[in-house]
């Protein structure tokens, strides 16, 4: 009895709300009879914010109508009080289906992972392996600084790769004039319509976005260059007293031209660090430049197709987190990192001789994420001691400093990671370091 009271309680206030919001509709202000009091008045027309409120309010009373008469239909049921078991809520956001076990989900990554690479295709011709470290900064939750010469579409592949995951994309060309207000965003003051009050009102910068183009990088002061630290480290923006989070997922790529030095601003060692990868994209080959000519001269571009969207990266990035490392590889990784810093008991005479500064513990932990998520994008279950010798490049070029003895002998990074692999060995069993070590 109580029950149906209630619903007639109910619907009597839904009716009463939804006769308010036809009411707000009239534009003739017509005297009509109040419902519930029968009273004899002439309604007003309604604000905006008591629209707005109203019509919430019947959403939420129709809802609460619904769960009541769906509640009769199943009758007293003691189980409601019991949690639900959690692994019936799971939805696999690859492909909203029920949950699946990690092993179809590494096939269905991987078979995503090549219909993205089908799609690049469509509008870069080769850069697979720029292709492939980009996507493995994206899944590790890193960042990737690209260099390159003009001309070898850079920008064209960042562009393309935010088309095919459909997130939003969003590109600065960085200048010597530019702020940082211009990249996190500022507070302007603007007039409330309502109620003519002024307030401070955030606009936010094109940061907030799910792909960040930094184009050129190194042409702004340091001050601008240091404005998107606290973001690609913590992922928010403090801005206006208040600390704003950015969309997720998120990824910077930046670029910077390594032939004019002039007027620049090169990047320091503690914003270098930041960036997960360091990738070289290197000139097409003859077979892909041919290539290359045909399709841009031969008719407009190809509109390409998302196959991915946030949920589902998001969903691949958890992913790379639960893959296992087994001890050879991360002890390899170890190793090779340790043997890059001078004056200690692991390095080779070699870096003793040429080098400043070595790899830091952040290193070992770029090797160790990026080899989970090249084994994901390839469909394997761990890493192996193959892939951190592919991604030691990438990973450490940018976090060993040579000396001038080494430049005096011409010998760069690249000529020290190549040694340094070749010293440390990869077919040694390694094992946990005892406390003494």
């Amino acid at each position: 009895m109580s029950a149906q009271r209630d619903c007639d309680l109910t619907a009597s206030t839904r009716t009463h709300l939804c006769w308010k919001l036809r009411q707000e509709s009239n534009y003739k202000q017509e005297p009509c009879t109040d419902r519930d009091t029968n009273r004899y008045s002439v309604p007003h027309r309604l604000t905006k914010s008591e629209a707005f409120s109203l019509r919430s309010a019947t959403r939420k009373m129709t809802h609460r109508l619904h769960r009541h008469e769906m509640r009769k239909l199943d009758g007293p049921r003691d189980s409601r009080t019991e949690p639900i078991p959690a692994a019936l809520f799971q939805v696999n956001a690859l492909n909203d289906s029920p949950s699946q076990t990690d092993e179809q989900a590494v096939a269905a990554c991987h078979a995503s992972y090549q219909r993205i690479c089908d799609e690049l295709g469509r509008v870069i011709i080769g850069q697979q392996e720029v292709i492939q470290q980009v996507m493995i900064a994206l899944l590790a939750r890193g960042h990737a600084l690209l260099e390159g010469v003009p001309g070898l579409a850079k920008t064209l592949l960042i562009r393309s790769l935010a088309s095919s995951l459909d997130l939003s994309f969003k590109r600065i060309q960085f200048t010597p004039d530019l702020m940082p207000s211009d990249v996190t965003g500022t507070e302007v003051i603007q007039e409330d319509p309502d109620t003519r009050l002024r307030g401070y009102h955030f606009l936010p910068g094109p940061i907030f976005s799910h792909l960040l183009l930094a184009d050129e990088i190194n042409r702004t002061p340091p001050k601008t260059q240091a404005a998107m630290l606290e973001a690609m480290q913590e992922g928010q923006v403090s801005a206006g007293g208040q600390e704003r989070a950015l969309p997720r997922p998120f990824l910077v790529l930046a670029t910077q031209n390594p032939l004019e030095q002039e007027g620049t601003y090169p990047l320091p060692e503690a914003q270098l660090d930041r960036f997960l990868l360091y990738v070289r994209v290197e000139y097409p080959s003859s077979r892909e430049e041919w290539d290359i000519v045909s399709q841009v001269t031969g008719g407009e571009a190809p509109v390409l197709s998302p196959v991915l969207g946030a949920n589902e990266i998001i969903a691949m990035q958890d992913l790379v987190q639960r893959i296992p490392v087994p001890d050879q590889v991360l002890g390899y990784a170890l190793a090779l990192v340790r043997a890059s810093r001078p004056n200690t008991v692991e390095s080779p005479d070699f870096v003793q001789q040429w080098v400043n500064w070595g790899a830091g513990p952040r290193g070992v932990l770029a090797l160790v994420q990026c080899a989970k998520a090249k084994a994901l994008l390839d469909g394997r279950y761990h890493p192996t001691v193959n892939d951190i010798r592919e991604l030691a490049r990438p990973a450490l070029r940018h976090r060993i400093g040579a000396n001038y003895a080494a430049q005096a002998n011409q010998v760069d990074n690249e000529r020290l990671l190549e040694m340094l692999l070749e010293a440390v060995p990869h077919d040694q069993v390694y094992e946990r370091p005892s406390e003494e070590a």
